[in-house]
């Protein structure tokens, strides 16, 4: 195992949502509002699936599922939504961390690794989860904010499909840090085929509780696969093999309503 200073043990990346959270922070969200009466629950469920459904079927318009996902706190300041975001943590986001998680981002850590979160999931629903994980790095898509109130609009490029490697490379510039050399060494955890693009791009790609197009993909390719969320998951030598190869010796490189006032 190369030593903390070496740039093969410098970075560890990881999917959020059904990687190492067991759930989609958007749905629960919504759930968690209309639960509340805060929302029209029936429509934006309705609404939430079929967007759910385009993104498994690789399909999905992202600049319009994230509106989606903004228009409820449109019109709002963080500070008025804190104590509803507070709770939402609390209730599903803390109870859904994948058993796993906690032991292999120590695991990364203890090798002397960075460890960061890159999901395309807006701030304001990431941050929590990165929070309760640990994670100072969150690398993800940003809502825009006018005279301190979210707008119902992204700002910038969403971190989704092949733009996440170019929100990772900006980061890695930030750190003074080679992109194209760092990511040639780091390993980078994710559930779906939709991350293809910084799975391919990395030295050791893992499938973690994989959808059935990247379980395909990782066993023609021989990428390590496992489960952060079952039995086997519940200490760290059960996913020892995987993590050091993500993180040592890198291998060749083969309409939501507005919330209620």
């Amino acid at each position: 195992m190369p030593s903390p200073e070496t740039p093969s043990a410098s970075i560890a990346l990881f999917d959020l949502d059904h990687t190492l959270l067991a759930g989609d922070s958007n749905a629960l969200w919504l759930g968690f509002l209309a639960e509340r009466g805060l929302i029209d629950g029936a429509a934006v469920m309705a609404r939430q699936a079929h967007y759910l459904a385009d993104y498994a079927a690789g399909r999905l318009d992202i600049l319009t599922y994230l509106e989606f996902q903004l228009e409820p706190l449109a019109g709002r300041t963080l500070e008025s939504l804190h104590p509803l975001r507070e709770a939402f943590a609390a209730t599903q986001l803390a109870p859904r961390i994948a058993p796993g998680a906690a032991p292999l981002i120590a695991h990364h850590r203890a090798q002397g690794q960075r460890c960061a979160i890159v999901s395309a999931t807006h701030r304001f629903l990431a941050e929590p989860s990165a929070r309760l994980l640990g994670i100072d790095n969150l690398i993800c898509t940003e809502a825009e904010v006018v005279d301190g109130c979210f707008t119902g609009r992204i700002s910038g490029e969403p971190c989704f499909r092949e733009r996440k490697i170019g929100h990772v490379h900006r980061w890695l510039a930030t750190l003074g840090l080679d992109p194209a050399n760092t990511l040639s060494h780091a390993g980078f955890y994710s559930d779906s085929a939709n991350d293809l693009p910084l799975l391919e791009a990395v030295g050791c790609p893992v499938a973690v509780d994989a959808d059935a197009r990247l379980t395909d993909v990782a066993r023609e390719r021989g990428w390590p696969q496992l489960s952060l969320g079952g039995e086997a998951a519940s200490t760290p030598s059960s996913f020892a093999a995987s993590a050091n190869r993500a993180g040592g010796s890198a291998p060749p490189r083969r309409t939501a309503p507005a919330i209620s006032r």
